[in-house]
């Protein structure tokens, strides 16, 4: 069926402590798949999480890895969003490269565009809860009145769970649906906000390449062969450095090239804990959810707990702590934290086209599956309640 792109710049009154009170205007992809009377609407918006703008992650033109365009071809009006500090959304306070993670200044920074450490002259996180949860809502309330629907089914990939998680509970009655991938979820995480915002810090981390690369391989182990297509880890950083004309202009030049930098926002968050996902009877019961991740995925779930509460991570402590009975919970095998640029991709894009129809996986609306590379679904059992993790 036809599908219709447009680019919509969604006026916003910033939040964020660095461009407060600014208006500014938030970049918002739309793939219009709706055929038939308006009032058969069907509204999706997916949101990146902390490192990967939305276009990379979830509209990466190469092969069938936009996950945008096949949610569209299924029938569905798909909107994207970057938030302040990522992709081609306002980037406050980023462009000055002194206002990048320090410790990485000589290393990453110099000579290009740096000529030895500086300090930063914003020395603030950049985003906080307030702020996205604001860009969220700006962005919700103007694909309703746009198309005329009352509620929005939400897909978000990794930190986007801090964004979307608590925004569900908090507007139940606009909200359809949470999917959730490879979701970021701290069961002792921070409930209440810094006592000072915005927070000491610096507004921008950078990436590089062969840093990206090798956190992607630790992910990939040989027993998967067929994880990661060849060549994927370019095609990816050139769909980063796409979205980023400035980062793409920092790094070590060799041959009068510079590497580039994926330059991402610092931001803090709270509110997103056990106590917040099972509170409120909302998760599981006025909204639906499916958490899906990968069985190699280590970034989602902490290896080796951390000393800091909030940095322990856990799938299934989410899946555990959705007091409702309306949630699935899916382990991708062979598949790690970046699943949607890997050989699971086109199995995500269908487990969320039978979730987002049907609110159900394999007819059923609560349970934990195992997702072969087949895309073959078994059930899971589900686990003693003791024996889930509780990371301190």
């Amino acid at each position: 069926m036809p599908v219709t792109l447009t680019d919509h710049a969604v006026r916003h009154t910033s939040t964020v402590p660095a461009s407060a009170g600014w208006e500014i205007d938030l970049f918002v992809r739309e793939y219009d798949g709706h055929t038939g009377p308006p009032g058969g609407r069907r509204a999706v918006l997916m949101l990146h999480g902390r490192s990967v703008p939305v276009l990379a992650g979830f509209d990466l033109r190469h092969k069938s890895y936009s996950w945008a365009d096949a949610l569209a071809k299924a029938g569905y009006d798909v909107f994207l969003m970057d938030l302040q500090g990522s992709g081609r959304s306002p980037r406050p306070k980023m462009d000055d490269p002194c206002n990048v993670n320090p410790a990485v200044h000589e290393s990453l920074l110099t000579p290009n565009p740096l000529s030895g450490r500086r300090e930063p002259g914003y020395p603030y996180q950049l985003n906080n809860s307030h702020s996205d949860r604001d860009e969220l809502h700006t962005v919700v309330e103007y694909i309703r009145r746009l198309r005329g629907v009352a509620k929005v089914s939400f897909v978000g990939w990794s930190a986007a769970s801090f964004v979307m998680g608590p925004y569900a509970i908090a507007h139940p009655d606009t909200v359809e649906s949470l999917f959730l991938l490879a979701p970021m979820f701290p069961p002792r995480g921070n409930a209440a906000p810094p006592p000072v915002l915005p927070a000491p810090g610096y507004p921008t981390f950078v990436l590089a390449k062969d840093d990206f690369a090798r956190g992607w391989d630790a992910q990939v182990p040989a027993s998967c062969p067929g994880q990661r297509e060849a060549g994927m880890v370019d095609v990816v950083w050139d769909a980063l450095m796409d979205n980023d004309p400035v980062g793409r202009g920092w790094g070590a030049v060799s041959a009068g090239r510079p590497a580039g930098l994926s330059r991402y926002r610092n931001a803090v968050w709270w509110g997103w804990n056990t106590p917040t996902a099972s509170g409120n009877d909302v998760l599981g019961t006025r909204v639906p959810v499916l958490i899906a991740y990968g069985e190699h995925d280590t970034t989602a779930n902490t290896p080796t707990p951390n000393p800091v509460a909030a940095l322990n991570f856990s799938v299934p402590a989410l899946h555990t702590a959705i007091s409702g009975p309306h949630k699935i919970m899916v382990r991708m095998t062979c598949a790690g934290h970046q699943i949607v640029w890997e050989g699971q991709h086109k199995n995500v894009h269908n487990l969320s086209k039978q979730w987002l129809k049907h609110a159900k996986v394999d007819g059923r609306t609560e349970g934990r599956f195992v997702m072969a590379e087949s895309g073959s679904l078994t059930p899971e059992p589900e686990p003693a309640r003791s024996l889930v993790p509780d990371l301190d």
